[in-house]
């Protein structure tokens, strides 16, 4: 099993994190630095953990710092994609030029660099869609929230990455999306130590509880959930070139 979405920099014991998804049987992560103060510890803990890589980018909320040094960074082996990157409207945090001005650039570093692009987007899923529409690389949807750009990503082909969140009660929309998505196109993540899912609610999200999320994939999508593994194993090596 692979969590295709983690901060593990922002677990309270990354390394513990690591051991206790293997126990769980989570080979595999994906962890994100958001800004360069977190793209050195993204890279540590990918060379010193197998089966850890890493995702670089400038999260909306960081845009106004610029891109400086990211392409730099995204040149390691260790990286499997750009990103999270998009528009975030909901919260603000950073002028929404600079977040217009950050995601094309990164968009345009995914491109020439041969990598998927993570996606981040809340309130702002109309603009966001615009700005992909030209874009012809590999687009992975993170922590999917916004249904109104489903009709937009089975169109394109995009990748679709749920999270804990879909696990919720209320969440009857997400997992009406998730029966949505072609079997080949689906992933899963944690965004640790954020959203743990409904059997853990209340305490920090961690790379093993990922299986949470796709047991409730599995339920909502009426599939074996060893099948629906297999195939999100398969999807993230393709998503992000993993060998």
């Amino acid at each position: 099993m692979i969590d295709t979405h983690a901060h593990l920099d922002l677990c309270d014991d990354p390394d513990g994190a690591v051991e206790r998804a293997r126990q769980a049987g989570v080979t595999r992560i994906l962890t994100v630095g958001t800004g360069p103060a977190s793209w050195p510890a993204a890279l540590e803990l990918a060379a010193r953990h197998d089966g850890v890589g890493a995702i670089l980018g400038v999260h909306p909320h960081e845009a106004a710092s610029g891109l400086d040094g990211l392409a730099d960074a995204v040149e390691g082996g260790r990286v499997a994609a750009v990103g999270e990157t998009g528009l975030d409207f909901y919260r603000d945090r950073a002028p929404r030029d600079a977040q217009r001005a950050a995601f094309a650039g990164q968009l345009e570093l995914a491109k020439e660099s041969g990598k998927a692009v993570v996606i981040h987007s809340r309130a702002a899923e109309e603009e966001l869609g615009r700005l992909l529409e030209a874009y012809a690389g590999t687009v992975v949807l993170h922590c999917f929230s916004s249904p109104r750009l489903l009709p937009q990503a089975l169109e394109r082909g995009y990748f679709v990455s749920f999270a804990g969140n879909v696990t919720y009660p209320n969440a009857t929309d997400l997992r009406l999306a998730a029966t949505q998505v072609p079997a080949d196109r689906i992933l899963a993540e944690t965004d640790s130590p954020y959203l743990a899912p409904q059997a853990r609610r209340g305490r920090p999200n961690e790379p093993a509880y990922v299986v949470h999320t796709l047991a409730a994939l599995a339920r909502a999508r009426g599939e074996d959930p060893g099948e629906l593994e297999r195939r999100i194993d398969e999807n993230a090596s393709r998503a992000f070139s993993l060998g």
